[in-house]
């Protein structure tokens, strides 16, 4: 698998968005609706992708102040437990070095939060409702 930043719009872009709607959103009875998706086109795409096909993806929304957030995060189910989710993270990390980006902060599920201490993210404050699941705020100085 090779990991590619993809631009918005592209056939690879696609490609993650319906690994994205497969994982995250359809599970919840959720769909993106056109506005969310044009609302990615100033962010960073990152797909681990087999030919066209994306097997992991997450979407990179920078917030200003040094901050981007990581969000949409997704690894083909087949394929979860495998170091696909930390590798594709840590490349996630050296583009936002990169980008002079300082930090990381992304709203992690309940059940992902073990995930994200394991990398050095750590929980900031209370959880709170997000798509109809427990969530919590999560940051990472880089």
């Amino acid at each position: 698998m090779d990991w590619k930043w993809v631009k918005h719009g592209s056939d690879e872009y696609w490609s993650t968005v319906d690994l994205r709607r497969r994982v995250l959103r359809i599970p919840l009875g959720l769909d993106f609706s056109e506005t969310d998706l044009a609302g990615e086109v100033g962010d960073g795409h990152l797909a681990g992708l087999e030919g066209s096909a994306a097997l992991a993806c997450l979407v990179m929304t920078p917030k200003g102040d040094g901050t981007v957030k990581m969000r949409q995060v997704a690894v083909d189910p087949a394929l979860q437990g495998k170091g696909l989710g930390r590798n594709m993270v840590a490349e996630s990390e050296r583009w936002a070095r990169a980008q002079g980006f300082r930090e990381i902060v992304l709203s992690a599920r309940e059940s992902a939060v073990p995930f994200y201490l394991r990398l050095g993210y750590a929980i900031d404050g209370d959880p709170f409702e997000e798509v109809s699941l427990p969530h919590f705020l999560m940051r990472k100085p880089l």
